[in-house]
């Protein structure tokens, strides 16, 4: 009777250990499987300006300068990388958009509670023109609004947080200011 006993325990311990090993991993897949929301207010940014620099003879880089500020209790580190991924919200219907290759210039510690200076910065072939060339300036500002006509606003999706960083427009009149030679 003792044998019988211990041989009808092991079975059903065997079945109550298979049922909540099941349970477990069902639980990990439904609690992993539904990120957070994106949060699009813990960073916000504000518009500072433009900058055109040569890189050689037959590239160029617009920089736009931003003011990020960090309203939560965190630290955070804004950086290049897998982790942060840089889109254009087109004008026209709002959608976002990685054709144009846009990314942060350096990164940026930006602690609890406060502000800093970032830039974006948009590569492009552009051959530039001589000094001398009566439409040196009007070359240079083509090429900047080609870049920026299009685009609504920039919105940084940094994965590994869930925030959603928008950078708007402010380039409407946009004049070049300041070209930066190599």
């Amino acid at each position: 009777m003792r044998g019988s006993v211990r041989g009808n325990k092991l079975p059903l311990l065997a079945f109550l250990l298979a049922l909540g090993l099941t349970a477990a991993i069902l639980y990990a897949r439904r609690s992993g499987s539904t990120p957070k929301p994106w949060n699009s207010s813990a960073i916000t940014a504000t518009y500072v300006g433009a900058q055109l620099r040569e890189l050689d003879s037959g590239n160029a880089t617009v920089y736009l300068a931003y003011e990020v500020q960090n309203h939560t209790d965190s630290d955070y580190q804004l950086a290049d990388g897998p982790r942060a991924l840089v889109m254009s919200r087109l004008r026209t219907d709002g959608s976002l958009s990685s054709q144009e290759q846009v990314r942060l210039s350096y990164p940026t510690f930006l602690p609890a509670r406060q502000r800093a200076r970032i830039a974006l910065e948009i590569p492009s072939a552009f051959n530039w023109p001589a000094d001398n060339d009566p439409a040196f300036q009007d070359r240079l500002r083509d090429l900047v609004n080609q870049k920026l006509t299009e685009v609504q606003a920039f919105v940084l999706f940094d994965q590994a947080d869930r925030f959603e960083i928008e950078f708007p427009s402010g380039w409407q009149e946009l004049k070049i200011a300041s070209v930066v030679p190599r």
